[in-house]
């Protein structure tokens, strides 16, 4: 009966250390599915704060809330198992899916360039000069662009993860998936907000906290332009990037091998910096190429008559 008793124990002691180890294994992944898509979450978190720009400061707060909360439905309702049963059943149909959102990723950011080429930036005008309809359409638009970021980091973990079992990549992913979401609009609503802190140290009785405060009242406005602009970037970069890359899974190879092969120039001819001017190299071809095609996306939308009567 005792010796029963202590091979159960046994048995439990065992089990408790597999699974153990089962969640050591899924922390590990998940910490390095999530540093592989870094490169995309920076991209999401300068793209977000343009769309709470023109907001009062007590609405900033309630609209990241409502992006964060649709960025993480995107993630765990749409993209999740879309990805897990495609990876599973049809894995070749991810790299056109992914292109298809890289392609309306290309198109915002290039929309965005030419509204502030031709003085037409749709975004300029503060939500609370037209009602509330106006922060709904934002919010809206904001969910649309992480809908495709979203999908790009959560493809990237699930790539790089692609070796785990079934159950345990479900489990990395959703990891991921809050991690990212709480990183990303964690520092979105720090950013938005800093200009309240600012105002907050301006009023304190210590001259070095006024001095402090002043610096981040009068230069929040400038960070949030950069933002703006850096996210209009990071538009057309990951979504040149991702149709550069895609272009090449599918058979098309001229693109990113031209691509490469100039990065490879680079990295041999700039001793000491070499990854450094390949990389600048890669990014300045993924968003010339997301510009490209973004510019013939808003041209044919431009033309087309149910476009023109939306504008009208």
């Amino acid at each position: 009966m005792s010796a029963g008793l202590f091979g159960l124990l046994d048995d439990v002691a065992a089990l408790a250390r597999l699974a153990a180890a089962s969640v050591d294994d899924i922390g590990a992944a998940a910490g390095r599915a999530t540093a592989k898509a870094a490169g995309v979450v920076i991209d999401d978190t300068a793209v977000t704060p343009q769309y709470v720009q023109g907001i009062t400061a007590d609405r900033e707060l309630p609209m990241i809330k409502r992006i964060a909360i649709g960025s993480l439905r995107n993630k765990l309702l749409f993209i999740l198992p879309a990805a897990l049963l495609l990876s599973e059943f049809l894995p070749w149909l991810l790299t056109p899916l992914l292109m298809i959102g890289a392609t309306y990723l290309c198109y915002e950011g290039a929309e965005k360039v030419w509204g502030k080429i031709l003085h037409h930036d749709n975004h300029a005008v503060p939500a609370t000069a037209v009602g509330g309809d106006v922060e709904k359409q934002m919010t809206a638009g904001a969910i649309r662009t992480d809908f495709i970021l979203s999908a790009e980091i959560m493809v990237i973990a699930l790539n790089e993860v692609a070796g785990e079992r079934f159950w345990s990549r479900l489990i990395i992913l959703v990891v991921v998936a809050f991690v990212i979401t709480a990183a990303v609009y964690g520092v979105v609503a720090a950013i938005v907000k800093m200009d309240d802190v600012g105002l907050s140290l301006a009023q304190r009785s210590s001259s070095a906290a006024q001095k402090i405060g002043r610096g981040l009242v009068a230069g929040m406005p400038k960070l949030l332009a950069a933002l703006s602009v850096i996210g209009t970037v990071a538009m057309l970069w990951v979504g040149g990037h991702i149709l550069l890359v895609g272009s090449d899974e599918v058979g098309w190879h001229a693109p990113y091998g031209l691509v490469h092969h100039a990065e490879e120039f680079v990295r041999h001819a700039a001793e000491g910096i070499g990854a450094l001017t390949s990389w600048l190299v890669n990014t300045a071809a993924s968003a010339v190429i997301g510009l490209i095609v973004g510019s013939v996306v808003v041209a044919v939308l431009h033309v087309l008559p149910f476009r023109r009567n939306a504008k009208h």
